[in-house]
Parts: structure tokens; C-alpha cells; sequence
């Protein structure tokens, strides 16, 4: 079976993600949605994206394929589903294409010869913002597949438990995997699970509610304190307090500052001291910018915090106004407030933006890459120049 994730009609009302990204490719719950899929199906994965993205994330087609929509939260009743399907069958989900098996050229000129409505529910994002709200029910769903039949490492002594440490039907709510560091911490499990990744540490002092994800080689400061539903990716620095955070991948927010109902993109670093609303302080309705429609729309959420894109970055003690949305590439600083929506590759604060000189930039995020033992590939330099081309 060969299975191409492809980016559904909604693929704006996801961005600044999916500028560097397949939709598929997005971290919510534990793992990407890709990850997901290839925990549950052992075959081949390519993606149907965007053209100046398909070098990094290459299709692969054949006669007979199997199209999924990337922004599908894959279920068991799903995998079924898509297994089932004939030559010229497609599934649908509210007057949306969730999956087709076919040749590429019938997908993409709509051939399909049965459409059939999918009729069991499915988490899906479709808005930046159910990256953070459906991250507690997607982690759940992903802490039971990747620790199924698997034994837990072994905790420190030094670390308090609170709550039951397992669900009523007897799986663990704690999993370790080996490398795990955590000293004189507390681990709050009442209201869900908590995994920890491979060589993760957890510093002294932290205080920890789940549900909480921290996947391989993150590192979480001492004293921080982490109210779920949050995800630290790989390779990520955290510090301060957070409240239902997803950080994608080699993001840094190590020092002291606020940040709730969020998501930060990868290679991003957010200064000592930073502040991130998440709530008006009238309590009204959230408006959010949309690259959809260019303008702010309302999100029907009272909570709302930072969304920011790869590779962008704010200076210390940075204030951000609630549902402030950063684009690709972007360079924040000053004091005071800045506006609520920052294009990709602009710089500046309170004072204006203007655009990042781009050698610059390439030349700062060559150091940040090597600090990891990476490099900046000709790849990724040319989607950062394509981005910029656009002119948001």
C-alpha cells in the first residue's frame, strides 16, 4: 500500500505552519500526524503538498494509491475505512475528500467513482488553534499506542507522584523511556497521562500536570511549572511556566515568562522574561488574523495565546497582546506591545517592522543549526527564500 498524506482545502487556515510544512507534518498530541500513521500502518508514506515544499517532502506515486487528507488524527475505524476502499472509491467528511484510492491523476481531477460518507466522528485540525485544544485528547490516543505492551524505564525515588498512576482500565498513566533524568519533581497524573521521550531530563524542582508530553532529548528547567494539555517536541528548552503548550522541535523558551494556549513552531527561541497573553482583559470573544481571508476573524475561543512560526524569535522580557500571530522568520524585540500579526521575515517592534536582510538571517540560523550538530540545507534555504518572495 502506498499511502500519499495530502493537504486538504484548509491548508491556510493553517498557516504560519504550513509555510514549512505538509500539513501531515504538524506535532499535535505526542507525535506528528505523519508519526501517527506510520505507528499504525507499517507502508510507505509520501506527501502531496505545496510545489517549492515537494523537494523536501518528495511524492512518491504509483498506479494505485491511497490518498488520505493530512489533517486526519488517524483512529482504528479510520485505518479500516481506507483499507476497504476499492479503485475509484472515496471517502468523505462534510462534503470534504478524507481519503481516495486511485492514481494521482484521478485525484486530482476529482474521478471518483463512488463517493462514501465516512460516518464515525475524527479529531482534525483545521484551525492553528486545535493544534493546542485537541492536544490533551490526542495524546492520549498516542501515550496508548506508543506504550502498548511496553515496559516503563524506572522513575528516581526522588520524584512525588500525585494521583492514581493508572487508568480505570489498568494501562499506566507514567512511561519512561530509557535515558529519562528526572530528579526531585512532582508529577501530577489526575487528569491524564505523562510521557517522557528518550534522554529527556527533568530538572529539580519542576512541577508538572498532566497530560504532558515531552518527547526525545528535551530539556525542562529547574523550578518550571507545566499545566497540561502541553507538548514539548524534540530537542526543545523549557523554562518558566506554561499552560497547554505545543513547541514543534528544537524551539527554545528556557527562562522565566508566561506562555498559554500556544504553538510554537520549530528552531524558534523566545527570550528571559517573556510574556504571552492568552486572555483579554474584558473576557470577550478572540479574534485571530487568518491568511485565508486577510483580515482577523473571530475563533469563538476565550483562551487564545502566541502562535509563531519557524524560525522566528522574540527578545527578552518581549510582551505579547492575547492571540498575537508571528509569521516565518521573524525577529521580535523593544519593549511595549508590537501589533497582533507579524509577517514572515520582518523585524522590529513597537517602533515598526521592516524586512530581515535575508543573508543575515541565513547567517544566524546556520549558528543556531550547528549549536545542534546540524547544518542548513540548500533545501531549506529555498523555502525560506520562496516564503519571503511571497510578500504577505
Amino acid at each position: 500500500m502506498n499511502i500519499i498524506l495530502f493537504d486538504g482545502r484548509g491548508r491556510n487556515d493553517l498557516l504560519p505552519f504550513t509555510f514549512t510544512r505538509p500539513v501531515a507534518e504538524i506535532r499535535v498530541g505526542i507525535l506528528t500526524i505523519c508519526e501517527k500513521w506510520e505507528k499504525l500502518l507499517s507502508v510507505s508514506y509520501s506527501y502531496l503538498t505545496e510545489a517549492y515544499l515537494q523537494e523536501k517532502f518528495p511524492l512518491n506515486d504509483c498506479v494505485d494509491n491511497l490518498f488520505v487528507n493530512g489533517n486526519i488524527l488517524p483512529t482504528a475505524e479510520f485505518v479500516i475505512a481506507i483499507q476497504s476502499l476499492q479503485l475509484g472509491e472515496c471517502l468523505t467528511l462534510e462534503n470534504e475528500t478524507i481519503a481516495f484510492r486511485g492514481s494521482l491523476e484521478d485525484f486530482q481531477s476529482g474521478k471518483f467513482a463512488v463517493q462514501i460518507e465516512f460516518e464515525k466522528s475524527l479529531l482534525r485540525i483545521q484551525k492553528v488553534y486545535d493544534i493546542f485544544m485537541l492536544n490533551g485528547a490526542a495524546m492520549e490516543v498516542d501515550f496508548r499506542l506508543l506504550t502498548k505492551g511496553r515496559k516503563s524505564a524506572e522513575l528516581s525515588s526522588t520524584v512525588q507522584l500525585i494521583g492514581e498512576t493508572h487508568f480505570p482500565d489498568g494501562t499506566p498513566k507514567l512511561f519512561v523511556e530509557e535515558g529519562v533524568s528526572v530528579e526531585c519533581a512532582t508529577i501530577n497524573l489526575k487528569n491524564g497521562p505523562v510521557y517522557l521521550g528518550k534522554d529527556v531530563e527533568i530538572m529539580e524542582g519542576v512541577h508538572i500536570r498532566a497530560p504532558f508530553a515531552a518527547c526525545e532529548h528535551a530539556v525542562v528547567n529547574m523550578g518550571a511549572k507545566i499545566y497540561g494539555a502541553t507538548t514539548i517536541g524534540p530537542y526543545c528548552k523549557v523554562g518558566g511556566e506554561l499552560n497547554n503548550v505545543v513547541m514543534f522541535g528544537y524551539s527554545n523558551k528556557a527562562h522565566d515568562g508566561f506562555l498559554g494556549n500556544a504553538v510554537i513552531g520549530e528552531w524558534c527561541n523566545i527570550g528571559a522574561g517573556t510574556e504571552a497573553s492568552n486572555l483579554k482583559n474584558d473576557y470577550s470573544e478572540v479574534k485571530l488574523w487568518s491568511y485565508e481571508t486577510r483580515r482577523f476573524q473571530k475563533t469563538g475561543l476565550q483562551f487564545c495565546g502566541l502562535i509563531m512560526g519557524d524560525y522566528s524569535k522574540a527578545g527578552i522580557n518581549s510582551m505579547f497582546n492575547t492571540a498575537t500571530t508571528i509569521g516565518v522568520g521573524c525577529n521580535v524585540y523593544g519593549s511595549d506591545f508590537p501589533r497582533v500579526y507579524i509577517p514572515s521575515f520582518q523585524e522590529g517592534g513597537t517602533s515598526g517592522f521592516k524586512p530581515v536582510i535575508m543573508r543575515n538571517f541565513f547567517a544566524t540560523l546556520e549558528k543556531v543549526k550547528a549549536r545542534r550538530g546540524l547544518t542548513l540545507s540548500e533545501v531549506d534555504r529555498d523555502i525560506c527564500e520562496k516564503i519571503a518572495e511571497f510578500g504577505e
